[in-house]
């Protein structure tokens, strides 16, 4: 059967064909955004094993070459994950919308949760599993050219382009995936809500199979590779910056493999926590699944905490030092002001901070983005005076979430940094991606739950099943939001991370960083402009996108006979064409963005050193942060500031009011920042850090790292 087929038939069949045809779409995308990105692997894979090859002692083509097979792999794994997470999703959605309706009333609130939630765990843990593994392996490969005793600086530095791969991948899911998604999602709303005033799920709007594949492109996908990216570099910023310390590799493989302990620690919670949520305190009713998934976030932070502590005093020395202000690391045996002692209670203290730090972050998101607070509902009141209003509300309540989130950033980075030097925050990105398998699994249980509700919709399923799709989406709305929180955090630690990385192993930076450099000032000015250029051009790549679907929308409505009357036996809507739109707008617009990130810090350490890379890195993490933090939190508040009166929050201001049209306003401004250009910043700021390091050796052939035109001097 065609994409575009005729949903005819009893509810089941329709499903079937529904679910059918997402899947197609998907595969679509897939297949066009990963050639895009085989192309891309191919070429700067090339362009690594011959630029990291011309190190500062010379040409060395060994090194080139494993960190290019690294970059590859890392590439790779991204790429069979996010395949695997939404080739899952898609095949959950219909069996969710399914469970919640052949399922007897008093089971079928388990069962359809329980599908959906089990579909988002394939992907948390074939995506944090393969990326263990992998990288392992990795290690044992490269240990034969780089022996672990003598080369650790090396073999650690080849492993680096592992990060480089996941996170360039990443790069393709968030800004492709998230152009994808606003795209068919802005469309169809438009198309449908305003152009011909009916639902975005109703299966005469052309984009509405559109707007499903975008549900598992963005938040599937582009959710997953974002994590996987985030995952990948901190880990290979805490092993360049520990195979540093002579104390640690001394003391043995395992204390300086470390940072993959505490991600195999946290998969195994993971595992064993998933069964609370399924089995042993399952879902019963409409009130319980906020519950249950809020649940899994606290048992799990929790869980892992109790869990490192034996771990960190098994693997980790007593004693061992670290390089501190001045990045010295001939530390055995000093205990001068320029070293740092550091043992397992400080390497607990370090995870301990970032987990708990990403659960608040996390419900400080929910606070200030869910309806059954207060900012929100304040929001959502605003709309009674019209659209201006909303928009104003919005963007304080954004620019005011950033307060706490940055505070406990500030915090974790102070105490870990004061425990273990730029190690430590290493350690924290880590802890905070310790829960990073229950976080996917929570964070994909949301689109499977909305894509269910609109397979429920489009087959004409009774009111009760899609009363229930539509409570398992809100919790997923309001998780999501938590989600979102997480990976903004987690983007910060490991964007430092990185760049101490970078920092660490640059010689020329061993008296550390001067700000009052003219270099380095200058470049912390244009690092900290560049998230909001490239969130300009991918909030500009959505409308351009999003323009072409409504004109497409509007094109079938009138050239096919019968389809927006709803006429008996009329031609269906050609959604292929929508997909079609959708795929193209997306590869095409997400070239500048992606050049923007790569060239940057390439263009800033050739030219002008490592100096001014290193104020590049630091600008860009300062600003990202607040803005990815704002852009997202905005958006949210929006979405859910319009069901909330879509719900009956006033009991006058309802679907079609003039309320609901202010929200409704705000919601389609918000989409884009809270699903496109919000999360993307995260890549920019993980993305530049670890080319940096990749290509840090390349810089300091560069007249010593001072760049060809001598800046800094």
């Amino acid at each position: 059967m065609e994409t575009g087929e005729s949903y005819g038939g009893d509810a089941l069949t329709k499903v079937r064909v529904i679910y059918r045809d997402i899947q197609e779409g998907a595969k679509a995308f897939l297949a066009a955004e990963y050639r895009m990105c085989v192309m891309f692997i191919a070429v700067f894979g090339a362009v690594i094993a011959v630029l990291v090859s011309n190190g500062a002692s010379g040409f060395e083509g060994k090194v080139g070459f494993l960190t290019a097979f690294a970059f590859v792999a890392g590439g790779a794994t991204s790429m069979i994950s996010g395949y695997i997470g939404m080739m899952v999703a898609t095949y959950t959605n219909a069996r969710c919308c399914v469970m919640a309706s052949i399922t007897p009333d008093s089971m079928a609130w388990k069962e359809s949760f329980n599908a959906a939630f089990r579909g988002g765990g394939v992907m948390g843990f074939a995506l944090s599993g393969l990326g263990l593994l992998v990288m392992y392996f990795l290690m044992l490969t490269f240990s034969v050219a780089y022996s672990f005793e003598s080369d650790a600086i090396k073999l650690f530095e080849c492993i680096a382009g592992f990060g480089l791969g996941g996170s360039a991948i990443a790069m393709f899911g968030r800004v492709g995936g998230g152009i994808y998604t606003k795209a068919a999602d802005v469309g169809a709303d438009l198309a449908g809500k305003v152009v011909a005033g009916i639902p975005e799920d109703d299966p005469r709007n052309p984009a509405t199979i559109a707007d499903n594949v975008g549900d598992n492109v963005g938040d599937v996908a582009g959710m997953g590779s974002d994590l996987f990216g985030s995952f990948a570099e901190a880990t290979c910023a805490a092993l360049v910056i520990g195979a540093q310390s002579t104390d640690l590799v001394r003391a043995g493989w395992d204390a300086v493999i470390f940072p993959l302990y505490i991600s195999a620690v946290g998969i195994l919670v993971c595992i064993a926590v998933s069964f609370v949520a399924t089995d042993v305190q399952p879902v019963r009713n409409e009130i319980s699944i906020e519950r249950v998934l809020k649940m899994q976030l606290t048992l799990s932070t929790i869980a892992m905490t109790v869990c490192m502590y034996p771990i960190c005093y098994m693997y980790m020395p007593d004693q061992f030092y670290l390089g501190g202000n001045t990045f010295n690391t001939a530390c055995v045996g000093d205990t001068s002001s320029k070293c740092i002692s550091n043992g397992a209670n400080a390497a607990f203290a370090c995870i301990a901070s970032g987990l708990w730090g990403g659960l608040i972050i996390g419900f400080i998101t929910e606070y200030y983005t869910s309806h059954s607070y207060f900012p929100v509902r304040e929001l959502a009141r605003s709309t009674e005076t019209g659209a201006a209003t909303n928009i104003i509300y919005g963007l304080a309540l954004g620019y005011k979430s950033t307060i706490v989130p940055v505070c406990v950033l500030a915090f974790g980075v102070w105490l870990s940094f004061s425990l273990m030097d730029m190690y430590g925050v290493a350690l924290c990105a880590l802890g905070m991606l310790g829960t990073l398998s229950t976080c996917l699994t929570i964070d994909v249980y949301g689109p499977i739950c909305d894509n269910a509700g609109g397979i429920a919709e489009m087959a004409g399923m009774p009111d009760d099943v899609r009363e229930k799709t539509d409570a398992l989406d809100a919790a997923g709305n309001t998780t999501a939001a938590i989600g979102k929180g997480f990976a903004i955090g987690s983007a910060a630690l490991v964007s430092l991370a990185l760049t101490a990385a970078f920092v660490t192993r640059s010689g020329a930076l061993e008296d550390g960083v001067n700000l009052l450099n003219p270099s380095v000032f200058a470049f912390l000015l244009i690092g900290s402009m560049l998230p909001y250029w490239f969130s300009a051009m991918t909030m500009k790549s959505v409308g351009i996108a999003a323009m072409e679907m409504v004109k497409e929308v509007k094109r079938q409505f009138d050239t096919i006979p019968g389809l927006l009357e709803g006429t008996p036996g009329h031609a269906p809507p050609d959604h292929a064409r929508c997909i079609k739109i959708s795929t193209d707008a997306s590869l095409r617009e997400m070239v500048p963005p992606a050049a923007l990130v790569i060239l940057a810090p390439i263009i800033t350490g050739t030219f002008f050193g490592v100096r001014a890379v290193t104020g590049l890195l630091a600008g860009g993490l300062a600003s990202g942060v607040q803005l990815a933090i704002s852009a997202s939190n905005t958006g949210g508040a929006w979405d859910n500031a319009k069901k909330f009166v879509e719900k009956g929050g006033f009991v006058r201001q309802r679907k079609g009011s003039e309320c609901h049209k202010a929200a409704v306003i705000g919601d389609t401004v918000g989409d884009p920042l809270k699903d496109t250009s919000g999360p993307a910043v995260n890549i920019l700021m993980k993305l530049m850090a670890i080319i940096s390091l990749v290509f840090c050796d390349f810089f300091m052939s560069i007249n010593s790292g001072k760049g060809l035109f001598l800046a800094g001097n």
